[in-house]
């Protein structure tokens, strides 16, 4: 698609849009006023309403990756892709809900890497200070790169000027208004994400005759569609997300059900949701730790359904792209297979006219702009407190760590340009971010385990552990390759493969079980080599045998996290039997 085919928007489009980054900014003017120390631009003060921060807490994860990544996913791989929301979130998010929030607003950590130096040491904060700043970099880039390259192809406009007209509406809000600029814009994006995306799903549907002529069209799909060996899949394969998991070759994934249950379902869902401090620090603004253990599980519930309105376009895409519909829609070819990544995009434009297109654009770069904003907000915090104040500049005012974080906030919107534009070289983001997760994401969440349950964990032990969990993703990723990898960043640098997999998202899963394993075991034995320096008073808050449980005696049943996890659970539960 080139600037030819771009969309022609309406004056109703045009406002719609204009009205949308008016007020995005508008928000960060009006909330400057309120930035009067730092914790007020890094924390909100700690006084965000529990519905508030929990659709920020959902809003942060829906950036770009997710929104135009899950739809991508959703016609490469069909049903399975709802794995990421039904093994691969909510599971975790309830236990981050129920046993982790009390640690992490109990401490009074700012951070999670501050969290560590408090339960370890200094070394293993900074250690994960670094490799978090860098993560979020990245993530950032790839968002500004995809909405960039969306604004490029759809309307015309020079990339260049896309990537940093994007960037400085972000560096705007945030350089004024701090996390609760952000907060606040993200409970604004979420719903219009969902304003934007559910007229997609029914017209959609409907242009394949209901779901029973989808599902017809996604056997079609299977049977046209071959593995490795050059076999068939079986005509379930993209409408099912269990039944095709017993060998990888059965499902388009190329995934077996240990490798989804422990590499997505364990290591890298409760790596990403429990120690990934973009999400994290949306919960640790609540305004007291009961608000803060709601804010995870309030989020889990819309998390469920969504799916339904990520998922199922590229689903139905697929679909009408082996057998059309009335209106002719079609997924246009990139290389050997089709342009997945343009799912989205492409279905608004197709489907969308002239004042309802503007409300679809505007979701879309909504979903850009969390993405971006989570990233950069994390990264300023992480940066002036866990590496600036503890390393450069300690002792300094409270109004000197306030202006820092300001500079931060430019200097994470630079650097995560200069990725945008080493991201220009990647076709997939999805992939990418997940291989991103299972080296950073991966060995901490071991680190956190052993951390919080067993209070023999050294810090020598967590250091230790998380520098060979690092090196053991990056020798098995440089040792194995995906099917068709065209680059050395999807693996085989090492000069040596070892092993092939099927795709890139089941050699993801297996880095991030071999870093977690590995991290899992070193952690264990350099504890049980080395003596403890904390003592029991010293770890109290900070591991679960140690910590005063609060009662919740006096709250009814349905305000209390245990139960409210529990129904959470259930209600997962019976999505994946319908769907198995």
């Amino acid at each position: 698609m080139n600037s030819a085919s771009s969309i022609h928007l309406g004056p109703v489009d045009w406002t719609i849009l204009v009205l949308y980054f008016s007020f995005v900014v508008g928000i960060g003017v009006v909330l400057k006023r309120g930035m009067k120390s730092s914790t007020d631009f890094f924390l909100s003060g700690r006084a965000i309403p529990a519905w508030i921060a929990g659709l920020a807490f959902l809003s942060a994860n829906l950036g770009a990756q997710e929104v135009m990544g899950m739809a991508a996913s959703g016609a490469k791989y069909g049903m399975m892709t709802a794995h990421f929301y039904w093994v691969g979130a909510v599971p975790a998010m309830v236990f981050v809900g129920v046993f982790m929030m009390p640690f992490y607003y109990g401490s009074k950590a700012r951070s999670v890497p501050e969290y560590l130096k408090l339960r370890f040491d200094e070394k293993t904060r900074t250690f994960n200070a670094f490799s978090f700043a860098i993560m979020t970099v990245f993530s950032s880039g790839i968002s500004m790169y995809a909405m960039a390259k969306l604004l490029n192809l759809l309307l015309g406009w020079n990339f260049n000027m896309s990537l940093w007209i994007s960037a400085a509406i972000v560096l705007a809000y945030i350089f004024l208004g701090g996390l609760t600029s952000a907060i606040y814009n993200e409970v604004m994006q979420f719903f219009l994400i969902v304003l934007g995306f559910a007229p997609l799903v029914f017209l959609g549907l409907r242009d394949c005759g209901g779901w029973s002529g989808l599902v017809q069209r996604l056997h079609l799909v299977a049977s046209q569609s071959h593995n490795l060996q050059g076999q068939a899949y079986a005509p379930g394969a993209w409408v099912s997300a269990w039944k095709h998991m017993g060998t990888p070759g059965a499902n388009p994934m190329g995934v077996e059900w240990f490798g989804m249950a422990m590499g997505l379902g364990f290591v890298l869902s409760f790596g990403y949701w429990c120690t990934d401090f973009l999400v994290v620090q949306r919960a640790m603004v609540a305004e007291n730790e009961t608000a803060a253990r709601k804010v995870p599980l309030i989020a889990a519930v819309p998390k469920m359904l969504f799916p339904f309105l990520v998922i199922l376009p590229g689903m139905i895409a697929i679909g009408l792209t082996y057998k059309a519909g009335q209106s002719g829609f079609a997924l246009p070819v990139k290389g050997n297979a089709f342009d997945y990544d343009m799912t989205i995009p492409l279905m608004l434009k197709h489907y969308f006219p002239t004042g309802l297109l503007g409300l679809g654009l505007t979701a879309l770069m909504a979903s850009f702009m969390s993405g971006m904003a989570g990233n950069v907000t994390a990264f300023n915090t992480v940066w002036t407190y866990d590496i600036y104040q503890s390393h450069i500049a300690k002792d300094k005012s409270d109004s000197h760590y306030l202006w820092m974080g300001r500079m931060a906030t430019v200097g994470g919107i630079l650097l995560s340009i200069l990725t945008a534009y080493m991201a220009v070289h990647f076709n997939n983001i999805m992939d990418m971010l997940q291989l991103i997760f299972a080296f950073v994401n991966a060995p901490l969440f071991a680190t956190f385990l052993l951390g919080m349950f067993w209070k023999r964990t050294t810090g020598h032990g967590a250091f230790f552990g998380l520098l060979s969990g690092t090196a053991a993703a990056a020798l098995h990723h440089g040792l194995s390759i995906p099917v068709g990898a065209e680059s050395l960043f999807k693996g085989g640098w090492l000069g040596h493969v070892l092993h092939v997999y099927p795709s890139e998202m089941a050699q993801n899963f297996w880095t991030a079980i071999w870093s977690w394993s590995t991290c899992f075991l070193v952690t264990i034995l350099i504890s049980l080599l080395t003596p403890r320096t904390k003592s029991d008073g010293d770890l109290r808050g900070l591991v679960y045998s140690l910590t005063e449980r609060h009662d919740e005696g006096h709250l009814p049943w349905y305000q209390r996290p245990i139960y409210l996890g529990a129904l959470i659970l259930a209600a997962a539960l019976v999505l994946n039997i319908l769907f198995a």
